[in-house]
């Protein structure tokens, strides 16, 4: 099993607490890891499906699995017409 670097654990530290740092969450992205927020949540997408990162910080990345599953579910349903009440975590 790889390990995980250092920028991909700042990354999953980040997201668990971005709200920790002064100011909008895209200001503490680019801060913490020189990137924006495009690449930042792109990179944290292809992350989270890396068992490594299940290990790391499981928590986290069950959240981030769920709140992907009913974005896309809602995504799914607006594109057949229909409304979802469902709440992202």
């Amino acid at each position: 099993m790889d390990e995980l670097t250092d920028a991909e654990k700042t990354m999953l530290d980040l997201e668990r607490g971005w709200w920790k740092y002064p100011g909008a969450k895209e200001s503490a992205i680019h801060e913490q890891l020189g990137m924006t927020a495009t690449v930042y949540y792109r990179s944290l997408h292809h992350l989270i499906a890396r068992p490594e990162a299940m290990a790391y910080d499981p928590l986290l990345v069950k959240r981030l699995h769920r709140q992907a599953v009913a974005r896309r579910r809602q995504r799914s349903a607006r594109r057949l017409g229909f409304q979802l009440d469902a709440q992202l975590d």
